[in-house]
């Protein structure tokens, strides 16, 4: 069959690095900084949670825990150039999404007024296991870059490369607060994003300069108490709660909600705490009247909190995020939002959040 593909240069990848000349660094050692992994200077890859407590939770969040959703790496350079040498235990690859945001990685700059989105590391088509890639900055000053890791694939290691004799120094700092934690289903792992950058949480620390953890395992998260306990005990600035869509049924949300809540209580009882449903409802016929009722359950675990004082506890109907007149558009497959639905959560979610970091001042 014949390549079509061939017939436009830019379906194809030409950003191999051939004989340009490029020094190899360990992202490992400063003065490179790493964010949303767990442990990552001393396990084998880059996971989000520990293995004893990922095999404790379930055999899917052992599996989806190794995923590198939400990983990043920071540093400053002036080389015109930025190469990635990456080596995969395992690479995703599923009929709807794209391999650029199944196994890619992505390029930002960063400076005083936010990121601004480069290029993706874009591999070959046929990658099962490592490829290199180079990309020009456009420039030659000294600037932060942030590298966002592959939402669903397993990452070995991964190497920068840069041109012999560019300077190489810490990156500009997230804001001095503690991360934002997120856990819930696929919609939160970044699910048929185009590319890394692309997820919500990704979006919302781009435009505020805040750190996050990504702790979601698409199809997986049931809010299993030994997880629960765990994320209990991360440092946070705030717990973002999306897990809705997971749960397998209205009655294992009404067993699972609001003792994921106390958990988080017990360790953090002054963080803010934000429940949102699911964003399906005008794509999910067939289940709206289900949807609703999903939606009740977690209502009631924000009035149930409110009555006890609580007023660090906030509440996102996932009916708002795709409105009139676009409300069929925002998804890929009818559930998992498309990159304008993620940007258009990440609109709804980061003003929440925007709103609570302003009161704390």
């Amino acid at each position: 069959m014949e390549n079509y593909m061939s017939v436009d240069k830019n379906m194809i990848d030409q950003s191999m690095i051939g004989n340009t000349e490029v020094v190899w660094y360990d992202i490992k050692k400063a003065p490179f900084a790493l964010h949303g992994f767990y442990d990552p200077l001393n396990t084998p890859y880059y996971r989000r949670v520990p293995a004893d407590v990922a095999e404790a939770a379930s055999e899917g969040v052992d599996k989806l825990a190794r995923e590198s959703a939400g990983g990043r790496v920071r540093f400053a350079t002036d080389s015109p150039y930025i190469a990635i040498r990456a080596k995969f235990l395992a690479v995703g690859r599923s009929p709807r999404m794209t391999l650029t945001g199944t196994a890619g990685f992505d390029l930002y700059v960063d400076g005083e007024y936010g990121s601004r989105f480069l290029k993706e590391f874009r591999m070959p088509y046929e990658m099962e296991d490592y490829y290199e890639q180079l990309l020009k900055t456009h420039g030659n000053t000294m600037r932060t870059f942030t590298v966002n890791f592959p939402l669903h694939s397993v990452v070995e290691t991964l190497e920068i490369g840069l041109k012999p004799g560019a300077a190489l120094g810490a990156p500009r700092p997230y804001r001095d607060i503690e991360p934002i934690v997120y856990y819930g289903s696929s919609i939160v792992h970044g699910t048929a994003a185009s590319r890394p950058g692309f997820s919500y949480s990704s979006i919302i620390s781009r435009e505020m300069n805040l750190d996050f953890v990504n702790l979601s395992f698409s199809g997986q998260a049931k809010a299993e108490p030994v997880l629960c306990e765990w994320m209990a005990t991360l440092p946070m600035s705030v717990f973002v709660c999306d897990y809705d869509h997971n749960a397998p049924d209205v009655e294992h949300l009404e067993k699972t909600h609001y003792p994921l809540y106390e958990a988080i209580r017990a360790k953090h009882p002054d963080v803010p705490y934000i429940m949102i449903t699911r964003p399906d409802y005008w794509t999910q016929y067939a289940d709206q009247e289900k949807i609703l009722k999903r939606r009740d359950v977690i209502m009631e675990s924000y009035l149930k909190a409110r009555a006890t004082g609580d007023k660090n506890v906030y509440f996102i109907d996932g009916l708002s995020f795709n409105v009139m007149p676009h409300q069929y558009e925002m998804t890929v497959d009818s559930i998992h939002p498309n990159d304008t639905g993620f940007v258009r959560m990440a609109d709804t979610i980061g003003t929440v959040i925007r709103h609570i970091l302003e009161k704390r001042g």
